[in-house]
């Protein structure tokens, strides 16, 4: 709490001797907000000099700290924590409400930043050592209090160290160094613009922390110059299969025998109903609705996405969300056209179902993981396509089925509200993502273009009112003049 109350009474000597008494008999007091205190000093003028600070803070309006006695901008200083202290502080109150591939995200990001602020202090350890003891230990809450391995130990211990004050960082050229260790990969090449991105949204938001606890006045990431390479939030359009390239890849998909046909309809899923890899791998039995014949219906309840154990609260290596971007408890139907439903029930004929009524699963009957079906896909696709199409970004990945169904309902006419409902997305992120995907009357407006640019529609135009107006005068027994054309056109 702050004060503006403050009474600064003069030095005085004691006249006592011995002990602590003897060594420091300079006395001063003050009062701040009624709560008193004291300071004892060796000589008078190292006395004078603390009282002279004080008036001056007083004089000047400055509110002095409650608890310290000491004007704010002092008690700030002798109360600032390390860099490192404040990125613990920033992830144990961010850790509760994160989801487990926030946390991992965000203390990736830490983890790059950290070691560039600190000091010259001997006995740095090597960088691969650092960074996996703040990986493991020093920035993941689960573990702090686990006993930590003596290398990881060390370097922790040095990292305390050397660590640089909080405040050091409202220097623009120590907040620039930061930055700049964000925008590059461990080999020193530039790293990707999303990559950027996120790391610098990390360290934007903990300095964000460090304001709205008053130990530094203004985030200091505002007044630099620094921008992250752009982002783009459109789809390539080069990724976009058409319909004829998406069933070569699964008529790819069930070449590779026995493991294809286990993700055939997992592959189906995404395309014929857009859902994410992570919606359609915990997709269960109860939440389809497959007829004999015609449409039928699917619903997408929760996803399960893999973070790692050292991200989870139990542990696992996998988490129970939700769908992204959506309340907890919110579920999304999107109808099944009978190809797919044809495809669901042959698999389920086939393959059953999980012990928890999943569709989808590994030959040990564990959730598919995305390494296993990324690496099917990608032997699918050298099956189905040309040796020009598998170097292109063509449906390089399962995720872009998805937009390939997007693409798909858009060209079609459905209105982008219902897209957007299908896909789980606003209609604003909708259009932002796939505008580059919506196909119109191209060839019909590269007509218009090449007549205007040859001069002959403007010819045409003209040709047709003097032709008008010529007529009419003759009907009338007059002549067109050139204000008559002139008008007409």
């Amino acid at each position: 709490m702050n004060s503006y109350d403050v009474q600064i009474s003069d030095v005085w000597k004691r006249k006592d001797s011995g002990g602590v008494r003897r060594s420091r008999p300079y006395r001063l007091r003050w009062k701040v907000g009624g709560q008193p205190f004291e300071l004892y000093y060796r000589t008078k003028a190292l006395a004078n000099s603390d009282r002279a600070r004080l008036v001056h803070a007083a004089n000047a309006g400055e509110p002095f700290d409650t608890e310290t006695g000491r004007p704010v901008t002092e008690a700030r200083t002798l109360n600032m924590p390390t860099w490192y202290e404040h990125a613990r502080d920033y992830v144990a109150m961010k850790w509760p409400r994160a989801a487990a591939k926030t946390r991992r995200s965000m203390v990736e990001a830490l983890v790059v930043i950290t070691p560039v602020l600190t000091k010259q202090v001997k006995g740095r350890p090597p960088a691969a050592v650092l960074r996996r003891a703040l990986y493991l230990y020093g920035l993941n809450p689960r573990r702090w209090d686990e006993e930590v391995p003596a290398p990881e130990a060390k370097a922790l211990d040095w990292l305390a160290r050397a660590s640089l004050p909080l405040d050091a960082l409202a220097n623009a050229a120590t907040a620039r160094r930061a930055l700049d260790a964000c925008a590059v990969r461990l080999d020193g090449k530039a790293a990707a613009a999303t990559t950027v991105a996120r790391k610098r949204a990390v360290f934007y938001n903990a300095l964000g922390y460090a304001v709205e606890r008053e130990q530094l006045s203004a985030n200091p990431i505002d007044k630099i110059d620094w921008k992250a390479p752009q982002v783009a939030s459109a789809v390539d359009r080069r990724t976009v299969a058409n319909p004829d390239q998406v069933a070569k890849i699964l008529d790819g998909v069930r070449s590779l025998g026995k493991p294809g046909l286990r993700l055939l309809a997992f592959y189906a899923c995404i395309y014929y109903t857009g859902a994410r890899p992570s919606e359609v791998a915990y997709l269960k039995r109860s939440d389809c609705r497959l007829p004999a014949t015609g449409w039928g219906r699917v619903t997408y309840v929760e996803t399960q996405p893999r973070a790692g154990g050292h991200w989870t609260d139990d542990g696992s290596p996998r988490e129970v969300r939700g769908l992204k971007h959506r309340p907890r408890k919110e579920t999304r139907e999107v109808p099944a056209p009978p190809e797919l439903v044809a495809l669901l029930r042959e698999h389920i004929d086939r393959e059953g179902v999980a012990a928890d009524g999943r569709l989808f699963r590994s030959a040990r009957g564990n959730p598919v993981s995305d390494s296993v079906y990324d690496r099917l896909w990608k032997k699918a696709r050298k099956q189905a396509f040309t040796a020009e199409q598998v170097a292109s970004p063509l449906a390089r990945r399962p995720y872009d089925l998805r937009h390939a169904a997007a693409s798909l309902w858009l060209n079609a006419g459905v209105s982008p509200t219902r897209v957007a409902r299908r896909l789980g997305h606003s209609v604003e992120v909708l259009l932002r993502v796939y505008a580059n995907c919506v196909d119109g009357d191209e060839e019909l407006m590269n007509q218009r273009i090449g007549q205007a640019l040859t001069g002959r529609g403007v010819t045409a135009a003209l040709d047709q009112a003097a032709e008008g107006i010529a007529e009419g005068r003759n009907r009338a027994g007059g002549t067109a003049g050139a204000d008559d054309l002139a008008e007409g056109a």
